[in-house]
């Protein structure tokens, strides 16, 4: 198996390459955070660091490259529609259910596209006024019709528009600067006891805007979409308060 990835979609991959006895390999930004490439080690996938810089449009020709050579199955979560489905046919669903069905706006970072893109479908199915939110990064803001640009949101904002992100679900998209978005991260660990990573206090942020413009009464759901854990070593916690 090849695959390019930022994070959470290798992992899964690499929990079972190891369980079934399959050879992995990775592609990856150069920048992605200590945490994630060991944890990828540690169920044993191999890495190919790719050009910083390019961020995953890099990593895409890596992986498509050893995939031509080696005839290795590509999943392709960028282009497969199984990534939207089952979002479609189950967090959509779970989410909708956890919410008993009141539900004003759904706000998720963009990434693959696959979440935001199914979970909005269901939601828009189900309710009639429901407003889509997608989260980029302010300093790439490609789905803004800006340029691509370096940021530290890893996992999200991966400068370009994927086949998986279905516009006609998103409503608005919204800027998220690492000024802001950072310090919810901490808050969310420090306040809340919830220990999310750089993307998810994004998205946070995003959420809280939202609902401030839209006052109260109105419910605003959104999704963390890992931990932390895999941020230690980053600019997420150097804010000189302990860690």
């Amino acid at each position: 198996i090849v695959e390019p990835t930022s994070g959470n979609t290798g992992i899964g991959l690499a929990q079972i390459a190891a369980s079934r006895g399959y050879r992995l390999i990775l592609t990856l930004p150069a920048q992605m955070s200590m945490e994630r490439k060991r944890t990828l080690q540690a169920y044993g996938a191999e890495l190919v660091l790719t050009d910083p810089e390019m961020r995953m449009i890099a990593a895409i020709a890596e992986a498509e490259r050893i995939r031509d050579e080696t005839g290795a199955f590509m999943p392709d979560q960028f282009t497969n529609c199984a990534n939207p489905q089952i979002h479609y046919d189950t967090t959509g669903p779970e989410l909708f259910e956890a919410m008993e069905g009141r539900i004003d706006a759904f706000v998720y970072g963009s990434g693959t596209g696959g979440t935001i893109s199914g979970v909005g479908r269901y939601l828009k199915e189900h309710l009639d006024d429901v407003l889509v939110v997608a989260v980029e990064p302010g300093r790439s803001a490609v789905l803004s019709g800006e340029e691509r640009g370096q940021h530290q949101f890893q996992g999200m904002g991966p400068g370009f528009i994927p086949d998986n992100l279905d516009l006609t679900v998103v409503d608005r998209i919204i800027k998220a600067w690492e000024e802001d978005a950072f310090p919810i991260g901490r808050r969310l660990a420090r306040e809340e006891g919830i220990f999310v990573g750089m993307s998810s206090g994004a998205i946070v942020w995003a959420a809280m805007e939202v609902a401030q413009e839209m006052g109260p009464g109105h419910r605003i759901a959104c999704i963390a979409p890992d931990t932390a854990g895999r941020y230690l070593s980053t600019d997420l916690f150097e804010d000189g308060e302990g860690i």
